[in-house]
């Protein structure tokens, strides 16, 4: 291919996925793919000595988005050449001490403060000018309000979500297309919010990486002592070593081993020369300063057979492909399969059954495919859903095509409703995890509920899957045989109807005697006056009890059951009739579900939002001026924290 015909396809598909990465939060490549784009374009411009406008090798990054206010950065923040080979790292730090440090993957903000105060915030943006996030970075788990040094600091960091905050947020995401590829692309939504609210509710840390300024401060020209004077004024500051370029090895060793262990994300290392004076004598480059240098792993690569795609279905009906190859070691680890993504991805492999392919770990961590030697191009993307054999059709959407189920009734758009049944609060039954159930579901050993109590008929194939064995797969057995013995009111909760909480259910069984064929035939005017009911609810329960679907399953349900007679005790329903409003994070309870579920217990009800007929609004802060708060104090409604309610409520019955 003409050399500048290249430049140009290259220049072009770089920035679109700087675009989207940057800007919009998604990913069209893998960083590998990315890098290895990236370095194709640099060694063309080399070889042609052209450099094209607009390419990436000269711009910092892409432009922030305008929803927030944009700032201009006192100096600008430039991009770090690279490296993957240790010896590159090891000679550019020579005789000189450089502190080698994590290379988080987040997103990169300025703090500023003035009179021991946080003045302002900014995220990197462009390099030049990023947005204003004061507000969010209020709310980060460990930035300080405060310092003790009262004249102007200015420093860098690194916003990062942890993997384990990372993975709960998404399992509380329905929708399976709203989910975050990454801890980086939540980091990022996170931090640029509009409502620092949700920033809050993100568990957002902050890592200290460079010093720009601390006036009248003197560090005896050590970015080390920098950095212990940034932790003396309370900042976390990124773990680093210390080495010069004969340690540069060991050093970049112990990081790789513990990497595998590491809650947070990262990309690679950065080394920067500990001598600050020497670092600034080297001035820098269109792109990039001369005092520091980054470090990526050298991607392992295996080479592996493709052995077959696995369609994977989703609540949203959404198909992914997977692919199962081979089994390889990897970074200490044995691995057999890796998500495609999308159809587009798949087309753009070229994959085909018994392929050649390379495979990798993002970071380290997650499986990727590399590239596909053979080519092929022979795998036929499937015309029903391997669920319910329903038609499947492509879309597109934002230039990504993928795969979906167009079944309104098919199975696995249904898991939302099996993750509720397995609940503590209803069948209360161990082993069963959404992704447990989407793999029971996906593989068509669960239709419906009673389906479960017959796990015992995929015995051998449930052992055989990855995360199972014999060990667990008992466990599971037993937990299901526990759970044939319930209550009515567990099993009316389980059932999901709509506006149902595990309170409503208790109060609906007993003023229907635990008759479940008189609920079941009861009409919302009768249901809405039962006390604590209402309309809304007394037409969801006719409802669902007026769908056919909704009767077979339960029907089949009951066969498995034991029914067992509940005795309510009357004086647990403490707060029968009293109306709840949670907002702000928790501190005692895991999630506002848990505290939620609570209230229901003692006969409360929780609304999402503030009225005339709210009792209490729970707010751990008080005296914050949300929207809710301002509702609250004009209703006259009470504003109480989470400890206000514990101790009212709940410790004076114990």
């Amino acid at each position: 291919m003409d050399q500048m015909k290249r430049m140009k396809e290259l220049t072009d598909r770089l920035r679109k996925a700087a675009k989207v990465y940057y800007q919009e939060d998604r990913e069209l490549m893998s960083n590998l793919e990315y890098d290895r784009l990236y370095d194709e374009l640099e060694n063309l411009e080399k070889e042609t000595g052209v450099v094209l406008a607009g390419s990436p090798t000269i711009t910092v990054g892409y432009e922030a988005v305008d929803e927030l206010p944009r700032e201009r950065h006192e100096t600008p923040m430039l991009s770090l050449d690279k490296t993957k080979e240790v010896e590159a790292l090891a000679e550019f730090a020579g005789e000189h001490e450089v502190l080698i440090s994590w290379k988080l993957d987040g997103l990169t903000v300025v703090l500023t403060y003035q009179d021991g105060r946080l003045l302002k915030a900014v995220t990197r943006g462009n390099g030049e000018i990023g947005e204003v996030i004061t507000n969010n970075a209020k709310v980060f788990r460990n930035v300080p309000l405060s310092i003790p040094y009262k004249g102007e600091v200015i420093l860098r960091g690194e916003a990062v979500i942890r993997y384990s905050d990372f993975e709960k947020i998404n399992a509380e995401i329905a929708d399976e297309s709203e989910k975050y590829k990454n801890p980086r692309n939540l980091c990022s939504g996170s931090v640029r919010q509009l409502n620092n609210e949700v920033t809050a509710k993100r568990n957002v840390y902050f890592y200290a990486f460079a010093l720009v300024r601390a006036d009248g401060v003197d560090f005896e020209n050590s970015r080390e002592r920098q950095f212990l004077w940034l932790k003396s004024q309370g900042f976390d500051v990124v773990e680093y070593k210390k080495a010069t370029g004969a340690g540069v090895p060991q050093a970049v060793q112990e990081f790789s081993d513990a990497v595998s262990g590491n809650d947070f994300p990262s990309d690679g290392l950065v080394a920067a020369y500990d001598d600050i004076a020497y670092g600034r004598s080297l001035g820098r480059t269109a792109k990039f300063p001369r005092d520091s240098y980054a470090f990526k792993w050298q991607d392992e690569l295996r080479e592996t057979h493709l052995k077959e795609i696995e369609w994977s279905p989703s609540r949203t009906g959404l198909i992914n492909p997977v692919a199962i190859f081979e089994p390889v070691e990897l970074e200490g680890t044995t691995v057999s399969r890796a998500s495609v993504h999308n159809v587009s991805i798949l087309k753009s492999l070229k994959l085909g059954i018994g392929d050649k392919i390379t495979v990798y770990k993002a970071n380290m961590i997650i499986p990727q495919i590399a590239e596909n030697l053979t080519g092929s191009g022979t795998v036929e993307i499937p015309e029903l859903c391997p669920v319910c054999k329903g038609p499947a059709r492509i879309r597109k959407v934002n230039d990504v095509e993928a795969l979906y189920c167009v079944n309104p009734d098919c199975q696995a758009k249904k898991l939302k409703a099996f993750t509720l049944f397995v609940s503590r609060d209803a069948m209360n039954i161990d082993g069963l995890s959404e992704m447990t159930l989407e793999k029971f579901i996906g593989s068509g050993y669960v239709r419906e509920y009673a389906d479960l109590f017959h796990l015992d008929r995929y015995r051998d194939e449930i052992i055989e899957m990855e995360g199972f064995g014999e060990r667990s797969y008992q466990k599971l057995a037993e937990s299901l045989e526990k759970a044939r013995h319930t209550t009515l009111s567990k099993l009316v909760y389980s059932l999901g109807i709509p506006n149902i909480g595990a309170a409503n259910a208790k109060v609906l069984c007993k003023e229907y005697d635990y008759d479940l064929n008189r609920l079941r035939a009861a009409k919302a005017e009768e249901l809405s006056e039962i006390p604590g009911v209402g309309g809304v609810i007394g037409a969801s329960v006719e409802e669902y009890f007026s769908d056919a679907e909704h009767n077979r399953w339960l029907d089949d349900l009951l066969k498995e059951l034991d029914i067992q007679v509940e005795t309510v005790d009357e004086s647990q329903l403490t707060l029968n009739g009293k109306v709840f409003v949670i907002t702000g994070s928790l501190k005692q309870f895991g999630n506002r579900n848990e505290l939620k579920n609570l209230i229901e217990t003692k006969g409360g009800k929780v609304t999402g939002s503030v009225t005339s007929k709210t009792d209490y609004l729970i707010n751990n802060d008080t005296m914050s001026s949300s929207s809710k708060n301002k509702k609250a104090k004009e209703l006259g409604v009470e504003i109480i924290s989470e400890q206000d309610f514990l101790d009212r409520f709940v410790k004076e019955e114990e």
